[in-house]
């Protein structure tokens, strides 16, 4: 048994976030239904890249496990259903502009009526208040406005977004947390919660150490490349075989990193044991470090730095980290099932628990795939009237 079996999750989701956050609950064990549109559904179902028989691998990346029922919320008879399945949900993810689920009749309010106990996520680009609320939104919008892409690039080059969506992921992480916050807070006090999420929210407090150094020295924090605002070193070092390698010391770490790179000098210097004296002097600390580095090959000074206990990593291209044999034996790389096709290759939800079911990968569905069951297993539909509302385009 997986520990979050018995979970009942409706997905208003498309795109990344919402879906990303209802694919965990999914591989932890919940039961979620993701709703999407009639003949189209999420919209991510066209994105690029496609496996090789049309299908979209975005989608499959982060809608594993879902079942999926075809709905139009427009009509009054779709709402009334998604009302219905509602009612019997822990857990509700949607992510439209304030005001649209209202006007469906699908809003917080609304559905605490006929559940109580909902714990309802919305997750928007800007929240449910605030000049911006209705402002639309993606991640490189929120990654700009938050100042991530200001803090990221080399020091004398353009500011630049970062490799990866980190305003739709780390949106995600933050959906689920509060979903089983407010499931957690449910069993405590016996009612639901309306989660107002916003995905620039969620970005101004990843801004954590840049903001300390705002709020305690009146800094704007410039962009550093691969260094470090507040470590000395902690940078990229090119080596002499043309890699890189990224190196982070602290104060224990400096002696024996100075002993590897026959830094003797600058381990004899006093002044810099301590980081703070370091980040005074880091042009010269990091020009000593990335001659030394340019003088060996990367492989051979990043197995002299393992032994030595020093914090070193080889920058490796997305191949070469899903290839390393600590991502092979962590299972990092998954087959991803997919009924009636062959199997394709996916992430592993980055989990291992002891005494439960581990989160293993499951499908993704077929565009509502589900509906008939859903409306005829659980809402009491008989198939001649699902038919009906099908040849009506309700679902």
């Amino acid at each position: 048994m997986k520990p979050l079996h018995g979970l009942r999750v409706i997905e208003f989701a498309r795109v990344l976030a919402g879906p990303m956050a209802g694919q965990i609950l999914a591989e932890l064990g919940a039961e979620v239904i993701k709703i999407e549109r009639p003949g189209t559904g999420d919209e991510s179902r066209s994105f690029e890249p496609r496996w090789p028989d049309g299908a979209s691998a975005y989608f499959t990346m982060f809608n594993r496990g879902k079942k999926s029922v075809t709905l139009n919320l427009r009509t009054p008879e779709g709402a009334d259903i998604a009302r219905r399945l509602a009612a019997s949900a822990d857990i509700l993810i949607e992510n439209f502009l304030p005001g649209t689920m209202a006007r469906f009749g699908l809003d917080a309010d609304t559905l605490a009526d006929v559940n109580p106990g909902l714990v309802y996520v919305s997750a928007t680009g800007f929240g449910q208040t605030g000049p911006a609320a209705q402002r639309p939104g993606y991640d490189t919008v929120f990654q700009a406005l938050s100042g991530l892409t200001a803090l990221t690039g080399a020091p004398d080059g353009p500011p630049s977004k970062a490799g990866l969506p980190m305003a739709d992921l780390t949106s995600a992480l933050w959906i689920v947390i509060a979903a089983l916050a407010g499931v957690q807070g449910r069993g405590r006090a016996g009612h639901g919660t309306h989660v107002d999420l916003a995905m620039m929210d969620v970005q101004l407090s990843l801004l954590s150490i840049p903001a300390a150094r705002y709020f305690a020295l009146g800094e704007t924090p410039a962009r550093m490349g691969s260094a470090h605002h507040g470590r000395v070193p902690s940078n990229a070092y090119r080596c002499a075989d043309g890699g890189w390698l990224q190196i982070s010391a602290s104060d224990q770490h400096w002696p024996p990193l100075c002993a590897v790179l026959d830094l003797d000098d600058l381990a004899r210097d006093a002044d810099l044991m301590r980081n703070a004296r370091r980040v005074a002097r880091r042009a010269e600390v990091d020009a000593a470090i990335a001659a030394a580095c340019a003088r060996r090959d990367r492989n051979d000074l990043r197995a002299a730095l393992d032994a030595a206990g020093v914090p070193a990593g080889e920058i490796l291209s997305l191949p070469e980290a899903l290839a390393t044999p600590q991502a092979q034996a962590r299972g990092t790389v998954v087959d991803v099932p997919r009924p009636g096709k062959p199997p394709v290759q996916g992430l592993r939800t980055p989990a291992v628990f002891d005494r439960w079911d581990g989160p293993d990968p499951l499908p993704t569905p077929d565009l509502g795939a589900d509906t008939d069951a859903v409306l005829t297993g659980e809402l009491g539909f008989a198939d001649d009237d699902v038919a009906q509302l099908r040849k009506e385009g309700i679902v």
